[in-house]
């Protein structure tokens, strides 16, 4: 069954009512944000402009099936992973409070990994490997208490990886490879579902 609103005399779907009108503007205006900061030389992102990201299908932008429970669709999963990109990574992203996988795998990305990114409580996929980001690992990424994966090599990351990577209790999966120095901090050791560091 369909239904309809009335929306200013004219009617328009109900879920997509709910998805344009209704939807928690911040994680939109994230998402454009993170594609303003992008060099998207193949023009992949180009149905960005219009729309709504889940009813209209924005390249690599995956939304939760059902209604949260404020009332709103949210985005899940981004995946812009081979695309050419370059540029830099948008602190907004830590705006997409519902994200679970964050993937931009093997693009030309540089600069540094947004601290805000460990905003993103729910998120359990952090995929940046094989692109040219640099500076030192965000404290805050230790944040991210449900993380089952985290890639980050192939950059250019440098600097110790910080004590608080010790309370990521779920990831099975560190991969650094880059040009991180220092000790691995003991308390590593405890993370009992770690499988590959």
């Amino acid at each position: 069954m369909i239904l309809f609103l009335r929306v200013g005399g004219s009617f328009v779907n109900k879920k997509e009512s709910r998805a344009i009108y209704g939807r928690g503007k911040r994680e939109v205006d994230a998402l454009r944000a993170a594609r303003n900061s992008l060099i998207d030389p193949y023009n992949n992102l180009r149905n960005w402009d219009k729309g709504d990201p889940c009813t209209s299908n924005w390249t690599g932008v995956l939304c939760y099936d059902t209604v949260s429970t404020d009332g709103y669709w949210h985005v899940q999963e981004l995946r812009l992973l081979n695309m050419n990109l370059s540029g830099n990574l948008a602190p907004q992203l830590g705006q997409l409070s519902q994200l679970e996988i964050l993937d931009f795998m093997w693009n030309e990305l540089n600069g540094n990994i947004p601290k805000e990114i460990g905003n993103i409580s729910p998120l359990k996929l952090l995929l940046l490997n094989g692109n040219k980001l640099s500076g030192s690992l965000p404290d805050e990424l230790g944040y991210l208490s449900h993380l089952d994966r985290l890639q980050l090599d192939e950059n250019e990351i440098s600097g110790p990886i910080p004590k608080s990577h010790s309370n990521l209790s779920k990831v099975k999966h560190l991969h650094f490879n880059n040009s991180i120095s220092g000790q691995i901090p003991s308390k590593l050791s405890n993370l009992s579902d770690l499988r590959h560091l």
